[in-house]
Parts: C-alpha cells; structure tokens; sequence
C-alpha cells in the first residue's frame, strides 16, 4: 500500500492525455514531457480529453500504482495548456479530484442533479458570488 504526505510532490501533465495509457507509455511521459525521474516518489496526475477521468501514476520503491477517477455527470477543471507543466500539494490535488476549482470565478453556479429525486431539472446546490 502507498502513504502520501504532504511533502509528496504533484506535477499535472496538462492538456490532454491519452486515457488508454498504460505504466509503461505514462512513465515516458514523465521523463520525456514532464523532464521528472518517476522514481522520485512524486506524484504525476493526467487527464484524458473529455475531462471526466484522471489517472495518477507513482512510484513507491518496489513497484508503480496507477489509480483512476471517473466522472459520471462532470469534469475536472484541468490546465489546458499542452506545453506546460502545473506543480501542486496534495492537498491541492485532493481539492480538484473532489471537484473543486483552484482558480476563482466571479458569479458562477454550480448544478448537481439529483437522481433520487425523480426531479429533471437540476438543483442549485453550491452559490458563490464574490
């Protein structure tokens, strides 16, 4: 099992990353696109086209997990700039893959369906006007 702290390092490949990666093709991506030693034990996170699934790829001294988040009825607010490359906290990270934005909007609506309900019209279910 993996133990993160937050002294682990989180680097975003951002932009779109091909969902159907493996370890192997992700891992050359960290050393050929992000310019990182995988082997470091930093966290590197993608994020495939539509924006609704994120994989995260770290080494943990005997072996590489790779763990994936889906989205059923949203997407992640992820960088859309191809040639960079974004470094977070954790607990930075933990805030997106929750469905939060780092970057603040001014007078936006957050809509959540609710599917118990029986209702079709979304509720409003978060309101943030600054």
């Amino acid at each position: 099992m993996f133990w993160l702290s937050e002294q682990t390092r989180v680097f975003l490949k951002t932009g779109v990353t091909d969902g159907r990666l493996g370890i192997d093709a992700l891992r050359g991506l960290v050393s050929q696109v992000l310019r990182e030693d995988v082997l470091t034990g930093s966290l590197f996170a993608f994020c495939n086209g539509r924006r609704n699934r994120i994989r995260c790829l770290l080494f943990d001294g005997s072996g590489f997990w790779l763990a994936s988040k889906r989205l059923e009825r949203a997407t992640f607010q992820w960088p859309k700039d191809e040639a960079a490359v974004a470094q977070m906290s954790l607990s930075q990270l933990r805030l997106v893959l929750e469905g939060f934005e780092l970057r603040s909007r001014r007078g936006w609506r957050r809509y959540d369906q609710r599917l118990t309900s029986g209702k079709s019209s979304p509720e409003e279910t978060v309101t943030r006007d600054l």
